[in-house]
C-alpha cells in the first residue's frame, strides 16, 4: 500500500522502503491513464504525469551513477534540454515510462545496497547549484535527498493529476487496491464515460 512504507529492519532497508513508497505515489498519480492524458499539462505549470515518471527516472539513474562514481557524460543541460526531459513525448506511452522508472529504481536500490550508506559520493563541482565547499556527500544523503525529490515530484503529480479529472489519491488508492472498507466520503476513482 501506497499509504505507509514498511517497517524494515535496518537503517539502509528502511530508507530504501520510504523511497519506494514515494515511488509508488508517483506511481499511483498515473493510475487509469491515458497516454493523452499522461501528457497533458492541466495546471498552471508545464509538468504532466507522464513527463514527471520520466524526470524521476533520469534523476534516479544520474544518482545512482554518482554514488557508483562513474565520471559524467554530460554538461549542464540547455533550457531546451531541460524542459525536454520533464516531457513524455509522443514516441513513448506512460506504460513506457513506467517500466524505464521502475528499471531505474531497481538500479538505484541495487547500488545502494552495494555500498555502505557512509560511502562518500563526490560533489560534482561544474553543477551551479550544488556546493562548492563540499568535497562528498554520503550514499544516506544521497538516499534522503532522493527521497525528498520524490516526494517533491509526487506532490506535483497529485497536483496535476487532480487538475486533470479530480482524482485524489485515496479514492485512486481505493480503486488500484481495490479496497472494500472505505473511509467516510471516500469512493475508489472510475474513470469518466467519454462524451457522446
Amino acid at each position: 500500500m501506497a499509504g505507509f512504507p514498511p517497517m524494515a529492519s535496518d537503517e539502509r532497508e528502511q530508507l530504501l522502503a520510504v523511497l519506494d513508497q514515494q515511488r509508488a505515489i508517483v506511481r499511483l498519480t498515473a493510475y487509469g491513464l491515458t497516454d493523452d492524458q499522461a501528457r497533458s499539462t492541466p495546471s498552471a505549470s508545464a509538468l504532466s504525469i507522464g513527463g514527471i515518471v520520466k524526470h524521476l527516472a533520469s534523476v534516479e539513474r544520474n544518482w545512482a551513477s554518482s554514488i557508483r562514481q562513474e565520471p559524467r557524460t554530460r554538461g549542464m543541460p540547455t533550457p531546451e534540454e531541460y524542459a525536454e526531459a520533464f516531457r513524455l513525448g509522443p514516441d513513448r506511452s506512460l506504460g513506457d515510462a513506467l517500466d524505464d522508472y521502475a528499471a531505474a529504481a531497481a538500479e538505484t536500490d541495487a547500488t545502494v545496497r552495494a555500498r555502505s550508506l557512509d560511502d562518500p559520493v563526490p560533489v560534482p563541482k561544474e553543477v551551479p547549484w550544488f556546493p562548492k565547499d563540499l568535497d562528498a556527500w554520503s550514499v544516506r544523503w544521497v538516499v534522503l535527498h532522493l527521497i525528498e525529490e520524490t516526494a517533491r515530484h509526487a506532490g506535483h503529480a497529485d497536483i496535476v493529476r487532480e487538475s486533470l479529472d479530480g482524482a485524489t489519491w485515496f479514492a485512486l488508492m481505493a480503486a488500484a487496491e481495490g479496497w472494500t472498507v472505505l473511509p467516510p466520503g471516500v469512493e475508489p476513482w472510475q474513470p469518466k464515460p467519454a462524451a457522446g
